[in-house]
């Protein structure tokens, strides 16, 4: 297995795919519905335009065993050194540690480009995903109650956060 940077020509498919069996089957996702094919078009646009990062894993013969990326976690111009990841793990994969493998290669993308916190916001009963979090280094920042109603229950989202770059300057705030 290798990790890669994913595109939109290659990937678009199998991330979709990954995508909507978290939104039918999980509640790592807060969707009712799976995405259609075009929703892949703006999700590779935003990533280009803002240049944050998709990774993948990927087997021997090339099949996406799962991807991770982040993204703007709030649009005002104070939080641009913030942001919000997600990881995402093809069913047939969980439980091979990807997610740990993932969760590095994104922290480490975070912090090549200078962010100063990356946030994960994890349904609270996803057990695994916190425990991975915390394992590697990440710290509970709070819980909202009864956000989402899924699966016809209320769920809890715990936000977990790590700090990516330890230095006391002051960021370039002139991009």
């Amino acid at each position: 297995m290798k990790i890669i940077a994913c595109t939109e020509a290659r990937h678009s498919a199998a991330i979709l795919a990954i995508f909507n069996e978290a939104i039918v089957n999980s509640t790592a996702l807060y969707d009712y519905q799976p995405r259609p094919p075009e929703s892949m078009q703006s999700w590779f646009a935003v990533k280009r335009q803002q240049d944050f990062p998709v990774i993948g894993v990927e087997d021997e013969t090339g099949r996406l065993m799962g991807f991770a990326s982040y993204g703007t976690f709030r649009v005002h111009a104070a939080c641009q050194f913030t942001v919000e990841h997600s990881i995402y793990i093809h069913p047939d994969f969980r439980g091979r540690g990807l997610g740990k493998l993932l969760l590095d290669a994104i922290v480490e993308q975070g912090r090549e480009k200078g962010m100063h916190l990356m946030i994960g916001s994890i349904d609270a009963d996803n057990r695994a995903s916190i425990a991975l979090h915390e394992k590697k280094g990440f710290t509970l920042a709070g819980t909202l109650n009864e956000v989402a109603w899924k699966f016809d229950r209320w769920l809890n989202l715990a936000f977990y956060q790590k700090r990516l770059n330890e230095s006391a300057t002051a960021p370039d705030i002139s991009r």
